[in-house]
């Protein structure tokens, strides 16, 4: 009998940005990848037409697929944050390296994260978990202002609104209704709002055994409390006062929440010597991170995970991460009301910028443009570089110099000043 071709189950990939750079970095280690697809959000065709596809309509059907089919599974990997859940469960079933699926919930789930936390020890923010709008009010009475109230399956701080005081709370149950997709939203969680500097940070993990590649630091641009954390977003290297601590309880945070193999993105704040949980997910960065991590470091980010999620140790874990740049971002957004686009100002002279690049335009002149409260609606953004923190500032200030928003806002939304 002849051997069978080992292979990387990869789930969903057509519906990820991130699927063709895992396929590649399946295939230089030397696996045959298959695309699996288990559910309703995996209808899309595969990239690659020469690519293995099992389709199974859930999680057990999915294992069975794969059990009837033959095929020597070494791995399971989730192509993006919506297949994290369904790969920790496929592997478990396979016997294969994975995440405990029994805290599946509580890595996606908000409410869950925090009731998991609070049994496992990791300081989060005081919080009360609720069921109807009605019951926001109370709740933040209870804590007391301000709080910041979510939607526990929002994310891309979507669903996520600061209340200062209770003649905001009108506004922000309104607002809250609904999910993005115009559906009913039955739970809400409230917490004090952590005042503080807040960081998104990123590891990788193998076999338990976690190891921190950068922190980013969310700078704003005045001190008034805020629900979305993106302007300016900075690298913080190894001598920040809060590098040390904020690595310390992000190991805590994975052990408590059953992250073993593969990368994850986590987001705290650092309230004095306190440091808060904010948001975990089992998972790459979704901003400009990654792909940065490839160009001015040793990091491989694709293969690394893969090497993970097939049990092994790579040398992200163990090795020097060799940084040759800081990084950052440049986040333009629309703060002022709703309107009609009718130009974006500068953009030659922001993408000729030295250390700009990745620049992402999300609106056309006559498109309709919010105001900028979660990550589908930023006008626009770029990633940044520099040999230091120093330079990497001045980069952003020259890119927000250069680029201007010009709107036609809606009179009755900015007091009549277009």
């Amino acid at each position: 009998m002849e051997p069978r071709t080992p292979v990387v189950l990869l789930i969903d990939p057509a519906n990820s940005g991130n699927g063709r750079e895992y396929r590649t970095a399946i295939r230089d280690l030397g696996f045959r990848v298959v695309s699996l697809s288990a559910g309703p959000s995996s209808a899309k065709a595969p990239v690659d037409p020469d690519e293995q596809v099992v389709r199974a309509d859930d999680v057990d059907d999915a294992v069975r697929r794969v059990r009837e089919s033959g095929l020597d599974p070494h791995a399971v990997v989730p192509a993006d944050g919506m297949s994290v859940h369904l790969a920790d469960e496929i592997a478990a079933r396979l016997g294969l390296p994975g995440n405990d699926p029994a805290l599946s919930a509580a890595r996606r789930n908000k409410a869950a994260m925090r009731l998991r936390a609070e049994a496992a020890g990791v300081r989060v923010p005081e919080f009360r978990l609720v069921h109807s709008l009605d019951d926001i009010a109370e709740a933040a009475h209870d804590i007391g202002f301000p709080v910041i109230v979510k939607q526990t399956m929002g994310s891309g701080s979507y669903g996520v609104q600061v209340v200062g005081d209770p003649a905001g709370l009108d506004e922000a149950t309104k607002a809250l209704a609904v999910d993005k997709s115009d559906r009913p939203v039955t739970e809400w969680l409230v917490e004090r709002y952590v005042r503080g500097c807040e960081y998104a940070v990123n590891f990788y993990s193998a076999d338990g055994e976690h190891r921190m590649v950068d922190a980013w630091e969310y700078r704003q641009p005045d001190d008034r409390d805020y629900d979305f954390p993106l302007w300016d977003i900075v690298q913080i290297g190894a001598d920040h006062p809060d590098h040390g601590p904020v690595e310390r309880f992000v190991e805590q945070v994975l052990d408590a929440f059953g992250v073993r193999w593969g990368p994850s993105h986590i987001e705290v704040k650092c309230e004095g010597d306190d440091v808060h949980l904010i948001e975990l997910a089992a998972r790459f960065s979704g901003g400009p991170a990654v792909p940065l991590w490839g160009r001015h470091s040793d990091v491989k980010p694709f293969h690394e995970a893969v090497e993970c999620f097939l049990g092994r140790r790579p040398l992200v874990i163990g090795g020097d991460h060799a940084f040759r740049s800081v990084l950052g971002s440049v986040v333009v957004r629309n703060d002022v009301g709703p309107g009609t686009l009718v130009a974006v100002h500068g953009m030659d002279e922001f993408t000729a910028l030295p250390g700009v690049a990745d620049v992402l335009v999300e609106f056309e002149p006559g498109d309709r443009v919010p105001v900028t409260n979660h990550n589908m609606c930023i006008p626009v953004s770029a990633s940044v570089h520099g040999p230091d923190r120093a330079t990497v500032f001045g980069v952003i200030a020259a890119a927000r110099a250069a680029v201007r928003l010009e709107i036609d806002f809606d009179a009755a939304d900015t007091g009549g000043h277009g």
